[in-house]
């Protein structure tokens, strides 16, 4: 019998285990001045130095250290006063020198945690991360496979070398391991890298663009008899792209490693290509201890040594928490929780946070961004924010609260100007979308509207009050949407001697 994962996280307890890799966004690259501009034309932003040409020195980027440090900091950890570089020695065609700089024993910083929350079947539970070492290194390059069907080695016709990059500064996150999630490992799992990535995006060190590569997720995930105490065999999912992808490999890893369990298989430690389209891991190769990568010490690069002062500076420097600034606003707006969740979900705090600095209410804010603007997008298969701007959405919102927009025309409005026609107010002129708010033109469609329905104006006479919405409603359609609605109630009821 075929184990679900419901089964197998009551047999089983998995053990979990972070790695993540974030490419920094300084100008340049870690141990050279070659450009780090993504996108850029194959094997362009390359030189002697991240190539590892013969007798070419690197110098350590100085912004990287400071970037790693505002990272240490912001997760906790305590600053090392001594760390240096080491050579790790391993063979990739993508990697040209052989072997990676990066940091082995003596990382910059050690000992932190990340606390995230996480929804349980009791409600939002919190969970403390602990972080084991942040550490600087140097991105590879990139290795492209032609041919086949799945854009791996296997199968392809032969591969290219992109070189640009490699060397690019990349900081290394690893956790310790983290036990005690049960089977709430993959939402764990996924909190911890959402809120990393927050962290990272408020520090500004990163754009943190997962579909871009720019963070990536290493899962490492083991199995044992739950309540024996033990660690099973850890296997290393690699470079998981997406926070869902996150949530999904763990689950999928639990699933695959009870069932091998079950039947008596052996869990092998290597590394795993997790699968997009399945959920499922493919295997990849056995898994290195340190020992195989033969670490020793830079020779090029003297050891970094921070100054105390300047990392007080650098942490009076820390923006807002995320989950601190979430929590405020959710205040200050009066957002109820899944509304809030929404807006987290959706990915569109910041511009709504933005469209209200603008002069939104903030309830409207909320309601155009995940309302209309979000259907708009879903229909076009990409993200709000690269529809509209929220200057945009704030003009529209503050011209609805002056009058001169029904809800319906803004809708209207919000679609020229998502269609290049112009500003909200360029919209409306272009378009002839102005209020009717002239007492006699309203009269006018009022009366054709209770000529044609006498027996609900009859019902509003004698005090049916909700009846008129039938009418008001009679009006706003044969004034296309530009009468001021809550100017024709008023009207209305006045007209049938109930104003």
């Amino acid at each position: 019998m075929t184990l679900t994962y419901d089964q197998a996280v009551i047999k089983y307890e998995p053990t979990l285990g972070l790695e993540v890799h974030v490419e920094l966004n300084t100008k340049s690259k870690m141990f050279c001045g070659c450009a780090t501009e993504f996108g850029a034309e194959p094997n362009t932003q390359t030189c002697p130095i991240c190539l590892g040409l013969p007798g070419a020195l690197p110098v350590v980027n100085g912004r990287a250290i400071e970037s790693t440090i505002l990272i240490g900091l912001a997760l906790n950890c305590q600053i090392a006063p001594f760390s240096r570089f080491a050579r790790k020695n391993y063979f990739y065609p993508d990697m040209p020198k052989n072997f990676q700089t990066s940091q082995y024993d003596e990382p910059i910083c050690v000992n932190g945690y990340l606390d995230v929350e996480i929804d349980t079947d009791e409600g939002k539970m919190p969970f403390r991360v602990e972080i084991e070492r942040v550490h600087m290194e140097e991105d590879t390059g990139k290795s492209l496979h032609v041919g086949g069907e799945t854009g791996r080695i296997h199968g392809a016709d032969y591969s290219l070398l992109d070189y640009n990059r490699a060397g690019i500064p990349l900081v290394e996150i690893v956790t310790k391991i983290i036990p005690g999630a049960k089977k709430y490992a993959p939402q764990v799992a996924r909190a911890y890298v959402t809120e990393l990535r927050d962290i990272l995006r408020s520090l500004g060190v990163s754009d943190v663009k997962m579909e871009q590569g720019s963070m990536r997720c290493d899962v490492n995930l083991s199995l044992a008899i739950a309540g024996s105490g033990a660690l099973g065999t850890r296997s290393e999912t690699k470079n998981v792209n997406s926070l869902r992808s996150v949530e999904r490999a763990v689950i999928g890893e639990i699933i695959r490693q009870s069932n091998r369990l079950e039947t008596g298989e052996r869990i092998i430690q290597e590394t795993r290509h997790f699968l997009e389209e399945s959920g499922l891991t493919r295997p990849g190769r056995s898994k290195e201890q340190a020992e195989d990568y033969r670490y020793f010490p830079e020779p090029d690069l003297v050891p970094v040594v921070p100054d105390a002062a300047w990392i007080e500076t650098l942490r009076g420097q820390l923006p807002e928490r995320p989950s601190a600034r979430r929590k405020r606003l959710q205040t200050e707006w009066s957002v109820p929780d899944k509304e809030m969740d929404s807006l987290l979900n959706a990915e569109l705090l910041d511009v709504v946070e933005e469209t209200i600095a603008l002069g939104a209410e903030p309830a409207r804010a909320r309601s155009w961004w995940l309302g209309e603007v979000s259907r708009l997008a879903n229909e076009r298969e990409v993200a709000p924010t690269s529809l509209i701007t929220a200057a945009s959405i704030a003009e529209v919102i503050v011209l609805i609260e002056s009058g001169e927009l029904t809800d319906k025309l803004a809708r209207q409005v919000i679609e020229g100007v998502i269609a290049g026609e112009g500003s909200a107010k360029e919209v409306i002129e272009k378009r002839g979308l102005k209020v009717i708010s002239d007492d006699g033109a309203l009269t006018k469609a009022i009366e054709s509207a209770i000529a044609a329905s006498p027996d609900t104006a009859e019902r509003v006479r004698s005090g049916n009050i909700p009846a008129a919405g039938a009418l008001i409603g009679a009006v706003m359609k044969s004034t296309g949407g530009q009468a001021d609605a809550a100017k024709v109630r008023e009207l209305l009821l006045k007209h049938l001697g109930q104003g």
